[in-house]
């Protein structure tokens, strides 16, 4: 009688923890079976707009001192159109003009087909107004949009097309992302990655590019590289470590490191230091493990048939103390906590041989929460930004979900508090016939903040927005329900030719206060003397500049406060 009353007992408990176990999901699927999991297979035929393209709705678009955020997927007149859906949007800013900004992503014409195609946008005014020619080629499959930009200024957009055998192709734009050119075969296959050489090294415009092995146009090889500004690809060859769903970058020394799931389910590091030059037979280090306490997953909840977030990598090419520090970030599943998505960071400071212990930078607590689609980039000046999607916000229940910023100064080794930088949104209405939000999303830092291209449901469909996010300045009080604090406002913002700026001092200092450029250059000294502690209030005319993105900051002894200014015309 007591072994049955055991067995009973035994049963028992295994019936109420085998839920708790597979809730857990800790088990993770073979790498090899993972790579299988979600690939671009066209299984709808192309279906027009069901409205015509003439049902629209007012586009989102919305402003605070941290960020500015537009719809960039509108019609001619700036408005929403109604019935069609975008997703997995990728970014890329012209270094000789960063008002110039195209952003590419999966456009599906048609909620009710799963029929994609290279959907794109530009802007001449950085990011105030966006025009949506359409596709890239009109009727032709098209997945997986990667852009990136040479030091010309040239756009480059890679996308994928499953027909005939996951062939890639590299469009190049000359002019701003106006027009594309007819594209050039890379090879490629799913989930591929691109990055572009922009050191002034041998290696100068070399564009590189990789992919899931499992999914290929040219097995067994999964990485290739063009040496010649795009024009041609070379044969595809391997890179040691199998990595997939991860993205590339370039170091200082035009050294090139890949990122992404590996074989063992982490994260896995290839770099080579010869890939660089032309003509030679590409070698690998030895794939490096990182340790980032989980691991990128697939099929979750939040995003039934696409995964969890790809793994980002990226070095720091300042010249202050962080310089050559290659980063490495994800949204994964932890290991130790059994949280269901985390946004992971490590990092490493002597060329990605070895690498820190992870460190956790959403600052939530408990562990039930989705940080998802987690994406980085390093700024000029080394600063480190991060943003993703999470439910910290939800009702039980529910995975509405909302954009998050974090940012670090100091090498990844403090993060500044997690920022809520939208409304929350259902990530699940508007699907295309394909339950995900898309895999990726995308981001670039220059030394004001960063441009980030992202998906959301604010219009009750899924849409491409794009964000510029200034980081609040760290070391100045915000002075709220306080006389003497440092402060800096302009009115009006936007402005056509002409606004106000005030700004407050709370000691006796040297005062310097000027209007920059987006890369940092002085356009012109408006105050530059000592000053007592007070309000001061200056006018700024701006009647010879162009229209887009100024900076004015305020520096008073060790102080510095910045505030962005955008000039309409």
């Amino acid at each position: 009688m007591k072994n049955k009353t055991l067995l009973i007992i035994l049963i028992a408990g295994i019936t109420i923890i085998s839920p708790l176990f597979s809730s857990a999901q800790n088990i993770p699927v073979p790498g090899n079976e993972k790579m299988k999991m979600h690939h671009e297979v066209p299984r709808d035929k192309y279906l027009p707009n069901p409205y015509n393209n003439e049902r629209t709705s007012p586009a989102m678009k919305y402003r605070s001192s941290t960020v500015f955020t537009t719809q960039v997927n509108v019609n001619a007149s700036g408005q929403n159109i109604i019935g069609d859906a975008a997703n997995e949007p990728n970014i890329a800013v012209d270094p000789l003009n960063p008002n110039n900004i195209v952003i590419g992503w999966r456009q599906f014409d048609n909620v009710y087909s799963d029929f994609r195609q290279a959907g794109w946008s530009y802007t001449s005014d950085g990011g105030q107004t966006w025009t949506f020619p359409g596709v890239i080629e009109p009727g032709i499959f098209r997945s997986d949009p990667v852009l990136d930009y040479d030091t010309a200024g040239n756009f480059y957009y890679n996308s994928l097309t499953n027909v005939p055998d996951y062939l890639c192709k590299v469009f190049k734009s000359t002019n701003g992302g106006a027009v594309w050119d007819t594209g050039t075969d890379a090879h490629g296959g799913d989930k591929q990655w691109m990055t572009i050489d922009r050191t002034s090294g041998i290696g100068s415009g070399s564009i590189y590019a990789f992919w899931t092995s499992y999914y290929s146009s040219c097995q067994p090889g999964f990485f290739t590289r063009s040496t010649d500004g795009g024009s041609s690809f070379e044969d595809c060859t391997i890179a040691d470590g199998y990595p997939y769903w991860g993205t590339m970058a370039v170091g200082n020394d035009g050294e090139l490191y890949i990122s992404g799931s590996g074989q063992n389910n982490g994260i896995v590091v290839a770099k080579s230091t010869n890939a660089q030059v032309p003509g030679s037979t590409i070698s690998w280090n030895f794939p490096v493990q990182v340790d980032i306490d989980g691991y990128i997953t697939s099929g979750s909840p939040i995003n039934p048939v696409g995964i969890l977030g790809q793994a980002n990598i990226d070095v720091d090419r300042s010249n202050g103390p962080g310089r050559g520090n290659v980063y490495v970030l994800a949204s994964v599943q932890r290991s130790s906590t059994y949280d269901p998505g985390d946004v992971m960071f490590a990092k490493s400071t002597d060329g990605g041989l070895t690498w820190g212990y992870p460190i956790q930078i959403n600052d939530d607590f408990g562990a039930t929460n989705y940080q998802w689609l987690g994406v980085m980039s390093v700024a000029p000046t080394g600063r480190i930004d991060a943003a993703w999607l999470d439910t910290r916000d939800a009702p039980p229940g529910s995975d509405l979900s909302a954009l998050y910023y974090s940012y670090s100064n100091d090498q990844g080794d403090t993060w500044s508090v997690n920022e809520k930088l939208s409304d929350s949104f259902d990530p699940h209405v508007g699907y295309p016939q394909q339950e995900k939000m898309g895999d990726y999303i995308d981001m670039i830092s220059d030394s004001i903040g960063a441009h980030l291209a992202w998906a959301n449901t604010l219009n009750g469909e899924e849409d491409v927005y794009y964000s510029h996010i200034i980081p609040p300045i760290t070391g100045i009080e915000n002075g709220q329900g306080k006389d003497n604090y440092y402060s800096l406002s302009c009115y009006p913002n936007p402005f056509h030719t002409q606004t106000s700026i005030r700004y407050q001092i709370p000691d006796n200092s040297y005062v310097r206060l000027g209007i920059y450029n987006v890369y940092g250059q002085e356009i012109t000294t408006l105050v530059n003397k000592k000053q007592a502690a007070g309000i001061y209030n200056v006018t700024f005319s701006a009647d010879m500049l162009t229209a887009g993105y100024y900076l004015c900051r305020l520096t008073a002894g060790t102080n510095t406060v910045t505030t962005r200014l955008v000039m309409i015309k």
